[in-house]
């Protein structure tokens, strides 16, 4: 008895997996799509080029191109730098005022606190997307290597 193709089995959706398991899953948005799994519906679409993820690098790039049958392109810079190292955010605990707006734009989860309390950042979760920099009013935030 053959089961009826579901969702979860159709050719888009394992391109898409395939897709998205070459991205770096830092969730930044630099490639303007709101995470890496939609960056990577939508290239297996068609409706977004395979050097938009920044992160990711030309590595990245490489890959995705490999994997449709494309020709390699370096990443576009209008999508920002590459990173030169792996960096991950930290934050200046005395001078932070506790106000939230970092774990609220953490996509991932990977600072912790509470409101009106100073708040860290578990490196080993941080994937170093820099979305936390921005919106901290006291400016407690900024990029650090990676520890190996």
């Amino acid at each position: 008895m053959l089961l009826p193709t579901t969702a979860a089995t159709t050719p888009e959706v394992r391109l898409v997996e395939r897709i998205n398991d070459l991205l770096p899953q830092t969730q930044c948005g630099r490639c303007t799509f709101k995470g890496c799994k939609p960056y990577a519906t939508a290239v297996a679409r068609g409706e977004a080029d395979i050097n938009q993820c920044p992160p990711g690098g030309d590595g990245t790039a490489a890959a995705l191109a490999d994997l449709l049958g494309r020709e390699p392109k370096r990443v576009d810079p209008k999508f920002g730098i590459m990173p030169l190292r792996a960096e991950v955010a930290w934050i200046d605990e005395p001078a932070c005022i506790g106000c939230t707006k970092c774990i609220q734009a953490c996509p991932v989860d990977a600072i912790v606190g509470a409101s009106k309390f100073m708040h860290t950042v578990i490196a080993a979760q941080c994937t170093g997307c820099e979305l936390c920099i921005p919106p901290c009013p006291v400016d407690c935030i900024e990029m650090r290597p990676a520890a190996d």
